[in-house]
């Protein structure tokens, strides 16, 4: 990145410095602890130019936004966040006025909020994400930045922060870049603006920041896991409660704030069927956290999946974080989640495929509810810059926040590192050394990738993907049928593996405008869709070692790829139920197939 122009930055600076300059490490959990909301309407100026951050030399300005000052004689002052119009947080700014629905670049947000310090407490700010990246100020002063899209950060404020009125500004820019993760060509909306929760986190001056709770990998009798606290106190007691499995355990952590832990006992396992979770507490330092914990094992034997020591069939979508019901925008919060993952679960699925990045944490922690399996991804998508080792750290630093994040909840069974991108020599060091992370972080799950077919000889296809060696599944996208030939190639040809892996195409399908009819050899039609649904199913029934698909996708989302007018208008149309809930005729096939294999695996 030492050569990438971030807007955010006057300087260049390490990898390190340029991803999360003053960022604290990420507190987890934030649902179960003592905040405060700072959603809802936010000033707003929009700074195509960048005035707000650098002067007319296009250096940086100590007269910026960020001090969110008014015009007071004799002061010149050009900006006023006091008359300036609103936008609500959280959501994307595209889908709230006409004039930003294409806007890529720099907004500055603006709100207020009074606060009284309480002696012996510690203050932090979190967001839940920004798209992209983001400058943030507190009273005129930096707190920080931080780059990507669909991760959360948070600061300590605890000495900044005023007792009364307190002006916190955001300076966000949603600009593509060559360098960033994803990187400037990709087929979604670049939706910008701070999407996800802004929280006041309040805590005593020593107190639990993180930990992680699961079954020991190969031991299904057997809970494992770690506390982190932080603090002045490092090693005061805690206590891991299991009330219902009649289990607790007290814990002193080392100087530094961590112990690790194991627990004999056999819990109920979680299963689409029954999504069992248990009550687990938390205690000591001054807090109790509670969090609801689901337990089960997730392994492969030979090319099948294993759930619970069973074979599974993962019958799944994919899904964009796109709205349901509101013609576009960035989905948030458990309504939007519950009307996405209740059509999976309608269409009969046990499995989602949350596609290309990140979701919010409503939708990960509404799915276990659900009984929905999770395949979660980071933005590594197709041509990124595969020999630029800081391009290297953003993305596993978007990887660590996203496993720091959700490493808890049970249905997440797969971490995916990457998204059709070409074969060559730099790109399997990067993705190798993002794979080796990944296990690192978390060794419960599998790791895959959405890799690509090819056809090795006429009638056969196969995966020949060296990254293949390195991940759990044989996974990868295919669109027989529609941008390879027409659906009835899918009767003509086989498939043939280099290995015995489970195979799940993660990927696969075509498009239609709902509500548009004819023969199913007319392309757009909900019956010319139908007829590649039904080929490939035709064709994946022949597939030795199926053992999961999430065709896409589940609903229209819009990308600026896709300008057929009268058709697409902006949406990628390849979606089994509409961007205003109607359901395709392409829609009932996968209910009916999907009937047929949970009937097949019970």
């Amino acid at each position: 990145m030492k050569k990438m122009k971030l807007l955010l930055l006057a300087l260049l600076g390490t990898a390190t410095s340029l991803l999360a300059e003053g960022i604290y490490p990420q507190i987890t959990n934030i649902d179960n602890r003592r905040t405060t909301p700072l959603n809802g309407n936010w000033h707003y100026i929009i700074d195509q130019l960048e005035t707000g951050y650098y002067d007319y030399r296009r250096k940086p300005t100590e007269f910026g936004f960020f001090l969110d000052e008014k015009q007071e004689n004799p002061k010149l002052i050009e900006y006023n966040f006091d008359t300036s119009p609103t936008l609500y947080v959280p959501r994307d700014w595209n889908s709230q006025a006409p004039e930003l629905l294409y806007y890529e670049g720099c907004i500055w947000y603006r709100t207020k909020f009074d606060h009284k310090p309480t002696s012996g407490k510690r203050l932090f700010l979190h967001f839940g994400a920004i798209n992209y990246q983001s400058i943030v100020y507190l009273n005129g002063k930096k707190l920080g930045q931080h780059i990507g899209g669909y991760t959360p950060f948070n600061f300590e404020i605890t000495s900044l922060v005023k007792d009364g009125e307190n002006s916190l500004v955001v300076m966000v820019d949603n600009k593509r870049q060559k360098e960033a993760v994803p990187t400037d060509n990709f087929d979604w909306w670049n939706y910008g603006g701070i999407t996800r929760p802004v929280t006041l986190i309040e805590t005593p001056s020593t107190f639990i920041r993180d930990y992680f709770i699961q079954l020991t990998k190969g031991n299904a009798g057997e809970i494992s896991g770690w506390v982190q606290l932080d603090g002045d106190k490092p090693q005061s007691e805690i206590t891991v409660e299991i009330p219902e499995l009649k289990k607790s355990i007290k814990l002193t952590p080392d100087s530094k704030g961590y112990a690790k832990f194991t627990i004999k006992a056999k819990p109920q396992l979680w299963t689409p069927e029954n999504p069992k979770l248990y009550k687990v507490t938390l205690s000591g330092a001054g807090e109790t956290l509670n969090d609801e914990i689901g337990f089960r094992t997730i392994e492969t034997s030979g090319s099948k999946i294993l759930l619970n020591g069973k074979p599974v069939f993962c019958r799944g979508i994919s899904i964009h974080e796109e709205a349901p019901l509101r013609k576009g925008g960035r989905a948030y919060g458990k309504d939007d989640a519950r009307t996405l993952l209740g059509w999976a679960k309608e269409m009969g699925c046990n499995f989602v495929r949350l596609a290309h990045y990140p979701h919010n944490e409503q939708m990960i922690k509404e799915a276990e509810r659900m009984g929905l399996m999770v395949w979660s991804e980071i933005p590594v998508y197709w041509t990124i810059d595969w020999t630029n080792p800081d391009v290297l750290a953003n993305a596993k630093n978007q990887l660590e926040e996203n496993i720091t994040r959700d490493k808890n909840r049970c249905n997440i069974i797969i971490w995916s590192v990457a998204n059709e991108t070409p074969v060559s020599a730099p790109r399997l060091e990067f993705l190798k050394s993002l794979v080796e992370r990944t296990r690192q972080l978390d060794n419960t799950r599998l790791v895959g990738a959405a890799m690509e077919k090819e056809e090795i000889r006429p009638g056969i296809l196969t995966v020949h993907d060296p990254l293949g060696q390195y991940l759990d599944l044989l996974s990868f996208n295919q669109y027989v049928g529609w941008y390879d030939g027409l659906p009835e190639k899918c009767d003509r040809v086989n498939w043939e593996f280099p290995s015995d892996k489970p195979v799940v195409i993660t990927e696969w399908g075509g498009g239609a405008l709902a509500g548009m009819h004819g023969d199913k050899s007319e392309r757009w039609t909900e019956e010319f869709q139908e007829e590649v649904y039904k080929a490939n199913i035709r064709m994946l029934k022949r597939i030795k070692g199926l053992a999961g698909t999430t065709p896409w996708i589940l609903m229209d989302f819009r990308s600026p790829k896709r300008p057929l007018t009268g058709i697409q208008d902006g949406f990628n149309r390849k979606g089994v139920i509409s961007d205003y809930g109607q359901k395709k005729k392409a829609f009932y096939i996968m209910q009916e197939w999907y009937k047929e294999l949970e009937e097949e695996y019970k």
